[in-house]
């Protein structure tokens, strides 16, 4: 069985993630879904406590009949030799990192084998919440479910309180 690993931070969960992680689990049996930087929250490039996270996954992907995956939370450590072993022993054991973040991937190459995502074009978690700031659209860049989640928790106002 092969398994992999994506982490993300997720600030919000959006289109791109979704595909990202459909397009993983075409090559493995099993992904864990890493909340990278769990303990950051209530900051501009982290306005989503990790819980928020790991909501708006787990009802985004049942939705899209995924459910060969689990989520673990990952806490910085500012120690990039450390981190790679730290995860290690929070997750189960993996055979492939998912990244779309270069640090990432430097932090696990040569021990792992590591796959860049692709980036869906027009698609980021920075491009979200800056979209929410300017009351532009960002709705269309995640799914619903996600929509009504932010909404649900006033997350719209908290990204523009934090700015």
């Amino acid at each position: 069985m092969k398994r992999g690993l994506f982490i993300g931070r997720f600030q919000p969960f959006h289109l791109g993630h979704l595909q990202d992680i459909k397009t993983a689990l075409e090559e493995v049996n099993h992904l864990t879904i890493g909340i990278g930087s769990s303990n950051e929250d209530h900051t501009k490039e982290n306005p989503f406590t990790a819980k928020e996270r790991a909501e708006m996954i787990n009802i985004v992907l049942p939705n899209n009949n995924i459910r060969k995956y689990i989520v673990f939370t990952i806490p910085d450590l500012g120690n990039d030799k450390k981190w790679v072993e730290h995860i290690e022993t929070l997750v189960p054991k993996f055979d492939i990192v998912y990244t779309g973040n270069k640090w990432t991937e430097k932090c696990f190459k040569g021990k792992y084998e590591v796959k860049r995502v692709n980036m869906l074009k027009g698609v980021s978690s920075t491009i979200i919440r800056n979209r929410i700031l300017k009351d532009e659209d960002w709705q269309s860049l995640v799914p619903k479910e996600v929509v009504d989640y932010i909404s649900k928790i006033n997350g719209v106002v908290r990204v523009k309180k934090i700015k």
